[in-house]
């Protein structure tokens, strides 16, 4: 099981995220105390607050009051309405907040059950409940709440940090946003690209693809990115998820500079080279574009070729995934174009790629990627210690990282209009 803390300043915020669920028959309260109860048993956002309001007018100089807290099992673990009250109760004695005021609400909106605490982090004099050690304590108090209720172990669940990838986004399973969520939050820190169709090339490997906005707003000119899953032909399958909703790496501003540093990488030469070779005797051993792709898959190179309504190829990307970077093939040289592979294999013209094959580079890259334990040739996948799917796309430990597994992005989402609601008006 894992426990997510969160605070804010907005109370009414996070009640009204809550009952929100309730509202798309997604959500229910499991559990209150200290709460003022209804006759019908109905709540709403301000009969929940007003339970709160002593607390909050006692309240000396905490600013972020509000505590709101997710406790994830396990999707695989059944555990009943009665355990979760346990659950929460247990949970809340042990971390101190037990003889608050609070409410647990059950959430089905995804694919996994789970609960959501909210409570308020002052006492009845305003003083702050100590937080010492809070992320220690919470997941001591998970191990023991997995013991008692034989829930999964969230930390046999955990992969060792060399193992943080996932599987590519299914659009017609729940949690959509949170699938993309732990992809797209991932791949700007760990790789590098240069341009936007780079960026787009390796989200294609998670069926994820992202559009450049841009409009006018007020007089002001706005730009800003929309992401996409796509089905399994990479056609746009869902609803447009705003860039603000994964932070704010994945905004246009931070990719701009993301680029730029991906341009002043000391590497890079080091690096092109060896692509290029290992691209020049693909090129050289096999005939079609599928054993072209399949030789530097072997390598840990995927390839990304986009054709339009004709078959043309009129775009192909290299994504290396021992030097974690992403080559757009007309930076490679342009002996590396779409319009160099558009001939060799849809028009039978053979250009010669000129880059030199040599015993040596193809001996390097292969001591490279061999396992450490055996003399076997290792892929990429197996340098992860993780399954490949048939279609060679990345399968993985169940689609999230262990730090994204407890978090709610709508949740994040719901929370950012409720403050420009409240500084417009401010204003």
């Amino acid at each position: 099981m894992i426990a997510k803390i969160g605070r804010s300043s907005n109370l009414f915020g996070t009640l009204s995220y809550n009952n929100l669920k309730m509202e798309q028959d997604k959500g229910e309260i499991l559990l209150i105390n200290k709460i003022i109860e209804t006759a019908d048993g109905k709540y709403s956002v301000a009969q929940l607050a007003k339970s709160f309001e002593p607390y909050l007018l006692a309240n000396r100089k905490t600013e972020k009051h509000t505590l709101h807290i997710s406790l994830n099992p396990d999707p695989t673990d059944n555990v009943s309405d009665e355990q979760y009250r346990e659950m929460a109760q247990l949970y809340l004695d042990e971390m101190g907040y037990g003889d608050q005021p609070f409410i647990v609400f059950k959430h089905t909106d995804i694919d996994r059950s789970h609960i959501h605490i909210v409570s308020v982090c002052v006492d009845e004099d305003g003083k702050k409940i100590s937080d010492q050690f809070e992320k220690v304590r919470s997941m001591k108090v998970c191990r023991e709440l997995e013991k008692k209720f034989s829930l999964i172990s969230a930390l046999k669940k955990q992969p060792a940090k060399n193992q943080m990838v996932f599987r590519p986004v299914n659009y017609m399973a729940g949690g959509i946003k949170s699938q993309m969520a732990s992809v797209v939050r991932y791949l700007p820190s760990h790789y590098q690209f240069q341009s936007l169709g780079e960026y787009n090339a390796l989200l294609s490997l998670f069926n994820i693809t992202v559009d450049k906005v841009e409009g006018e707003l007020q007089g002001q000119l706005r730009r800003g990115l929309l992401y996409f899953p796509l089905d399994n032909q990479g056609e746009k399958a869902g609803n447009p998820v705003k860039a603000s909703l994964f932070g704010k790496n994945a905004g246009i501003d931070a990719l701009e500079k993301h680029f730029t540093a991906g341009k002043n990488k000391s590497n890079d030469q080091l690096v092109k080279q060896n692509l290029r070779k290992a691209i020049t005797e693909a090129h050289h051993s096999s005939t079609n574009e599928q054993a072209f792709k399949k030789k530097l898959k072997k390598i840990g190179i995927d390839t990304v070729v986009r054709k339009n309504d004709n078959g043309r190829i009129y775009g192909i990307t290299f994504i290396d995934h021992h030097s974690k970077t992403v080559w757009n093939g007309s930076r490679l040289g342009k002996e590396y174009s779409a319009n160099t592979f558009n001939n060799y294999w849809n028009n039978d013209v053979k250009p010669e790629i000129k880059g030199p094959v040599r015993q040596q580079s193809k001996i390097s890259r292969s001591n490279d990627m061999k396992d450490l334990t055996t003399d076997q040739p290792c892929h990429f996948f197996d340098l992860l210690n993780i399954e490949k799917r048939d279609d060679g796309l990345i399968e993985a430990f169940g689609g999230l990282l262990p730090e994204a597994q407890g978090e709610d992005y709508e949740e994040q989402d719901f929370a950012n209009k409720m403050n420009k609601k409240k500084k417009r008006r401010r204003q």
